[in-house]
């Protein structure tokens, strides 16, 4: 795969993110990445260089996603691949959970995907090419796990959101690939 693609990779200060974030700088990728908290990203990713761009970003605020992709832009003057991998779990039986701590896991798991999908997919429809990943889980495809029911209930939203993403940009030559982490790795070895 050509480096001079730029990712854009949410939650990449800890777990799944920071790793790979971490692997694409190795590989001399351009990376913008973004956290709740600079100095996560700065703690964990201490050399910065000029092919990497970490940002403060809250996922649920539309309008602090939509500044965030201006800076990628302005910064690389284009955004190629976007990893949706901001997230969290909920745990908890149904009946438990309060209304407050469901509404915050769709907030971030489903509609703060949501706030990229939206900022995002213009430049790349109009570069007519890209990629967006929006991880999500195995509780995405069966949710016969006591205590993840709403957790599951996200990645349900995020594998269906994302087969129709996948049929609406089909003809801007953008691929969506939704799924599990692994895939998406994967998918980058099977691309160099």
């Amino acid at each position: 795969m050509n480096t001079n693609k730029v990712w854009f990779v949410t939650g990449a200060s800890k777990g799944l993110g920071l790793s790979l974030v971490k692997k694409l700088l190795a590989n001399n990728y351009r990376v913008a990445a973004t956290s709740r908290t600079i100095s996560a990203l700065k703690q964990n990713i201490p050399n910065f260089s000029d092919s990497f761009l970490p940002l403060e970003m809250d996922i649920t605020n539309d309008e602090n996603v939509k500044a965030s992709i201006e800076k990628v832009i302005d910064h690389f003057g284009q955004i190629d691949i976007i990893v949706n991998n901001a997230g969290y779990s909920q745990t908890g039986t149904l009946e438990e959970l309060s209304d407050k701590e469901v509404k915050q896991n769709f907030e971030v798991n489903v509609f703060g995907l949501l706030n990229v999908i939206r900022h995002s997919t213009p430049y790349l429809r109009k570069q007519r090419s890209g990629h967006i990943f929006n991880i999500s889980s195995i509780g995405g495809f069966v949710a016969n796990f006591p205590g993840f029911g709403i957790y599951c209930s996200t990645k349900f939203a995020v594998a269906g959101l994302s087969e129709s993403l996948a049929e609406e940009l089909k003809s801007f030559q953008v691929n969506t690939k939704p799924g599990q982490f692994y895939s998406m790795l994967l998918w980058l070895q099977n691309t160099r």
